[in-house]
């Protein structure tokens, strides 16, 4: 598959994170509003739920910055003084450039996300429920206001997609028009109303950085690690329910709501379960659903269990 980084760029705020499954997602959609369900079926039929899938898509970080991986404190030469670890450990993202160093030394090299420079701001936004008849908010018990959460990113904030497409079933060219379509109409919640919209501002192949000695792997989205042979012993995670919904025309079937899921976010550190795995992967995890297991109104929806991977190196012992 062909590594590929997409740098975007924030034109409004956001009502959902940039999160690699839920931008999958809108892009399966964009792909059917723009080529036709048939093509989008070839797509994902075609193995996706068997280790095959025609994308994958990271979650969405600073520019030039990986997340922090998901590890015991053990690892980290922490500083000697006791009332700094709080403040290393609001680090949470790492230059790709310092990838290179060793791994204990990465929280100390890490940024916080205000030095990241992609840091969201979130704020309370109120609203109002109108009665459909009079169009009026109601007085009394029938005003009912409420705030939701938005999320501003900083003026001149760019952010990294990190992806693996395999070129044979969808060209580069394709892929980028559907990042274009969900950037103009918008991401994820409240794009109606004008959230969620972005620029692609470049789309270009970009080559994995991993360390030397390379015997884990760090995740660049949520993953579905069930099943895979991991060794327990030495992977770490945090672990994320994706309370799922429809987009698009499918939240008029009837049912919007998808089964939830059990899945490790993006940071996670997994490592193979044999000496002899191969760690030069482009991805991990696995796709989840079809045959009516994430939707009874949907029969064939499928949702992105697999995340990129960047390869390290995970010291033996307790963080030596």
């Amino acid at each position: 598959m062909t590594p590929l980084k997409a740098t975007l760029a924030p034109r409004t705020a956001f009502a959902t994170p940039l999160m690699g499954d839920t931008l999958f997602g809108q892009l399966c959609w964009a792909i059917r509003h723009g080529w036709g369900e048939t093509r989008l079926t070839e797509l994902l039929l075609d193995g996706f739920t068997a280790g095959r899938p025609f994308l994958v898509v990271s979650d969405a970080f600073p520019a030039g910055y990986l997340p922090m991986p998901a590890l015991p404190s053990r690892y980290w030469r922490e500083e000697a003084d006791p009332s700094r670890r709080k403040a290393l450990k609001r680090r949470v993202w790492l230059a790709e450039k310092e990838l290179a160093q060793p791994l204990g030394d990465w929280q100390r090299l890490a940024k916080t996300s205000e030095e990241g420079g992609a840091a969201a701001e979130s704020r309370a936004q109120p609203r109002n429920s109108l009665n459909r008849l009079t169009l009026a908010t109601g007085k009394g018990a029938g005003f009912a206001p409420y705030t939701v959460r938005q999320h501003w990113y900083p003026p001149g904030a760019r952010l990294d997609i990190h992806l693996r497409l395999d070129e044979a079933r969808l060209s580069q060219a394709d892929l980028g028009q559907a990042l274009d379509a969900v950037g103009v109409t918008g991401f994820g919640k409240d794009a109606n109303v004008g959230l969620g919209k972005f620029t692609l501002e470049g789309l270009q192949t970009h080559i994995p950085p991993h360390q030397p000695d390379a015997n884990a792997w760090l995740t660049l989205a949520l993953c579905a690690p069930q099943g895979l042979g991991l060794d327990a012993q030495r992977s770490y995670y945090r672990p994320f329910t994706r309370y799922g919904r429809h987009g698009a025309e499918a939240v008029l079937l009837g049912n919007p709501f998808k089964a939830p899921l059990l899945l490790a976010a993006a940071g996670a550190v997994f490592s193979p379960g044999s000496s002899g795995s191969e760690m030069d992967v482009p991805f991990i995890g696995q796709g989840l659903g079809g045959e009516g297991q994430l939707s009874k109104v949907l029969r064939r929806t499928v949702h992105q269990g697999y995340a990129p991977v960047v390869g390290i190196h995970l010291p033996q012992g307790e963080g030596q």
